[in-house]
């Protein structure tokens, strides 16, 4: 008798033993089931964060805005204080004083960018000046006007911020000695404006000189794009290899 009652033992505990051992395995076919359920999950989560930031996101690619031939995608004097020279946009004369300031303007509006170009200024007599308009827009009066903020080029202004026909006045600038170790007068210097919400950073041959942050939420953020000839001197800017990337 106490021998059946002992193999009825051993039979209960080879049985428990199986059964935890049954219950391990089945716990841990559910761990794996649900660590490849969630990683499912999470993989699913990202290719659909993806595939939204792809369709809905600005291209990242740099846009030729001058193609080096014709005047597509700009307007303006192109009779005659622009044109176009050895693949360059070139503005202004050497031989006549500039009567007026003049601008070469983007037919189309941009808010928030990376501009990049190369510009040359030179000049023989009077004011020698030029720049880069921005979230700006043509005046009707007087119509060879812009007004909007400017990315100054020239004399005492180089690589400064300006708000052309608005506030009328520098609003950021570099330190005067540190900028003209950057430039090269005369020649072809890199120029770079990023504006992205209500943050303006300018780059000269690489270097920031300016950063600057608009306060005043009536200031348009969006606008033309303008390549400027300052009246009053002979003078004569050109621009080539214009590119912009919208952010």
């Amino acid at each position: 008798m106490a021998l059946r009652k002992f193999d009825y033992f051993k039979k209960f505990c080879q049985f428990a033993t199986k059964s935890v051992s049954n219950f391990s395995i089945w716990k841990r076919c559910l761990n794996l089931r649900f660590y490849r359920m969630k990683n499912q999950l999470f993989l699913a989560v990202i290719l659909i964060i993806g595939l939204f930031g792809f369709i809905h996101s600005p291209s990242s690619k740099p846009k030729l805005l001058f193609d080096g031939k014709t005047f597509k995608g700009w307007e303006g004097d192109t009779t005659t204080t622009w044109r176009i020279e050895n693949g360059m946009l070139v503005g202004g004369s050497l031989v006549k004083t500039v009567p007026n300031n003049d601008f070469l303007c983007t037919t189309k509006s941009y808010d928030n960018f990376i501009l990049k170009l190369k510009i040359k200024l030179i000049g023989t007599q009077g004011f020698i000046n030029s720049g880069v308009q921005f979230r700006s827009k043509r005046l009707s009066n007087p119509a060879f006007e812009m007004t909007g903020y400017q990315a100054d080029w020239g004399n005492n202004y180089w690589a400064s911020l300006y708000d052309e026909s608005r506030r009328n006045k520098t609003i950021a600038k570099p330190d005067s000695a540190q900028v003209l170790k950057w430039l090269k007068i005369n020649d072809w210097n890199d120029y770079e404006v990023k504006a992205e919400k209500n943050r303006i950073r300018l780059y000269l041959n690489g270097k920031q000189t300016v950063d600057y942050t608009e306060l005043d939420q009536t200031i348009p953020q969006s606008g033309l794009i303008g390549l400027q000839i300052h009246g009053g001197g002979k003078a004569q800017v050109a621009f080539k290899d214009v590119f912009i990337v919208e952010l």
